[in-house]
């Protein structure tokens, strides 16, 4: 049986060995997105091992486009189930599931250094989380660590929700950023819990930020303003604002718009619309408006992923 440092160190591969039958595949290589593959895999025989997330930065001086970095993460003890509403289910979540197959569920989430300028061109880099996410750390590296209970949440969710089409696109970007945010934290000796503010101490607090998390998710083509947003999950703007950055590590604003333009791409490559239908979808008052924030966020034109 291999090791679960043999599967990630493969897990980009095609299949892994003899002893896993894979049950599920979904991947996403929409050019200039993130790039997934997410796998799973029913073990022939008996499987213990704990859940393991490694981290790979690629960097190349002398060929910066090829710079990337690459989150896998092995986890198991979920049961596979052939219904494809599990998010409905009393059962949740998955390793509570009565089905018959126990699985090993394998993640791979590529992102390019393109990508990933979008979150430090307008930053100050002061750590090594900044340095690498600018690929500014001059060496490469390959990083193994645990999985925290809040990475677990969120490779789980992505494993068990009813989304479809456009909405799964939606809810998939958002876990993934979660992700990346919290393996990025692995980089320095930080707290895998605990927050500065006070009052995301209490569970309330934090429910409310995630609500207006979720609140943006669904206002995706209708803005919301934060006065709006801070009246809808019942808290001040200075608290939803601070909270927020401190809980997803980036402002609402940048949020919202990293949000809206990742699901753009996938609307322009994916479901073949229009650059005027995916504008409106989004709530662009004009073509050239949402043109102009395309190119900002994404270094390209809409038009660049129209097949």
């Amino acid at each position: 049986m291999l090791q679960v440092l043999d599967i990630l160190k493969v897990a980009h591969g095609n299949s892994i060995e003899p002893n896993m039958n894979l049950l599920h595949l979904k991947e996403q290589h929409i050019p200039g997105s993130i790039q997934y593959v997410i796998r799973r895999y029913y073990a022939l025989q008996k499987w213990s091992s704990e859940d393991t997330g490694m981290m790979v930065y690629h960097y190349n001086e002398k060929k910066p486009e090829e710079n990337f970095m690459e989150l896998r993460y092995c986890i198991s003890g979920n049961k596979y189930c052939f219904e494809k509403n599990c998010s409905q289910c009393s059962e949740q979540p998955t390793k509570n599931c009565s089905g018959k197959h126990e699985t090993v569920d394998v993640f791979t989430f590529h992102f390019s250094a393109t990508f990933l300028h979008q979150f430090v061109h307008n930053v100050k880099l002061s750590n090594r989380k900044d340095e690498v996410l600018a690929f500014k750390h001059p060496n490469s590296f390959t990083k193994i660590f645990p999985v925290c209970s809040r990475k677990r949440i969120a490779l789980d969710a992505l494993l068990n929700h009813s989304y479809s089409g456009a909405m799964e696109n939606i809810f998939t970007n958002s876990k993934v950023h979660e992700l990346l945010l919290y393996s990025l934290e692995c980089l320095v000796d930080e707290k895998e819990e605990g927050f500065t503010c006070k009052f995301l101490a209490d569970d309330a607090g934090k429910e409310r930020i995630y609500l207006a998390r979720e609140i943006l998710l669904q206002r995706i083509g209708e803005p919301i303003t934060i006065k709006e947003l801070s009246r809808k999950v019942a808290i001040n703007e200075c608290y939803l604002k601070k909270g927020f950055k401190e809980v997803f590590g980036t402002t609402i604003f940048d949020f919202y718009q990293q949000q809206r333009m990742e699901h753009a791409k996938y609307l322009l490559y994916e479901k073949d619309l229009s650059v005027t239908d995916v504008s409106a979808l989004l709530g662009y008052s004009s073509i050239s408006h949402f043109s102009a924030a395309f190119k900002k966020h994404t270094g390209l034109k809409p038009c660049d992923l129209l097949r």
